[in-house]
């Protein structure tokens, strides 16, 4: 990997709580990559779209928590629901983009990742009223083979991305990357915050959300933030989907076993895991802790 710097720590005054970093990635449960084999694009416009309503019951979540948030939103998503993307921004939390249509950009070339990561964010901008600054690649698709895409979106005007995740994984992972926000060109250029790891017997072991903090129990979750924030003095960087909150969505047929336990798992007790995380941690935006650092 090329230059690595790592972002200065957070100054806090004694005894203040970390707040850790909240977000969301705004899709619905049809555009998920692992459904990609069972579920053709072509069918997207024809299909029950339920993010609108499990927006809505996570930003309620979340005001009766007085949690703050980032929302990495499809502008495939808003496009059809614009004032629910006026809704996030109203209630005080960063809209950020996660591409036009759930693309990886690991499947895309330099022209079309490019085009894709400007058009989003002017259509994210337009809609929502505010800059969008940050960036999360879908499927954490940035890696080894396309770190040319950091460069690309340096270019178009963003100034952090969330896009690497340091393990190994079937569907993506970078395992030598750092731990915690960094910058890969230095600290003049993009700013990399990946998805929030533990580190035991010289392993990452995934500690930030989606399908494993469904998996494992929460009081293990619930621990491994608290290493983070206690022992290595970092923020912890949280992400979930708005379809892990709606166990009544539609359950499309034919798909395999492996996607559809990794979808579906423990899927009924996801918005109350995620009530009580917000209970035990302090939560804010993304471009709140970590562009705000010394």
């Amino acid at each position: 990997m090329r230059m690595q710097t790592p972002a200065a720590r957070p100054q806090r005054q004694p005894g203040e709580r970390i707040r850790n970093a909240m977000t969301c990635d705004v899709e619905d449960y049809f555009q998920v990559s692992a459904f990609a084999p069972y579920i053709s694009r072509d069918s997207w416009p024809t299909r029950e779209c339920r993010v609108e309503a499990n927006i809505e019951r996570i930003l309620a979540l979340f005001e009766r928590h007085d949690v703050k948030g980032t929302f990495f939103t499809l502008g495939w998503i808003a496009e059809r629901y614009p004032a629910m993307v006026r809704r996030i921004v109203d209630a005080g939390h960063e809209l950020a983009s996660h591409g036009y249509g759930h693309l990886r950009a690991s499947d895309q070339s330099r022209a079309e990742f490019d085009n894709d990561i400007r058009s989003s964010k002017a259509m994210l901008e337009d809609i929502g009223g505010q800059e969008v600054i940050g960036y999360r690649a879908p499927s954490f698709s940035i890696g080894e083979g396309n770190l040319w895409a950091l460069d690309a979106l340096t270019e178009a005007g963003y100034r952090y991305s969330s896009s690497i995740y340091p393990i190994r994984h079937d569907h993506y992972g970078m395992p030598d990357a750092p731990r915690f926000a960094f910058y890969p060109n230095g600290p003049d250029g993009l700013l990399e915050v990946p998805i929030t790891t533990v580190q035991l017997g010289g392993k990452k072991l995934p500690a930030g959300g989606g399908g494993y903090f469904r998996l494992l129990p929460y009081a293990l979750s619930r621990w491994m933030v608290k290493r983070v924030n206690e022992m290595d003095n970092e923020p912890a960087l949280f992400y979930f989907h708005p379809w892990e909150v709606d166990p009544g969505q539609p359950r499309p047929e034919g798909l395999g076993a492996k996607a559809r336990f990794r979808h579906y798992i423990n899927i009924e007790r996801m918005e109350r895991r995620i009530a009580a995380l917000a209970q035990d941690f302090a939560w804010d935006r993304m471009d709140r802790i970590f562009l705000e650092r010394p």
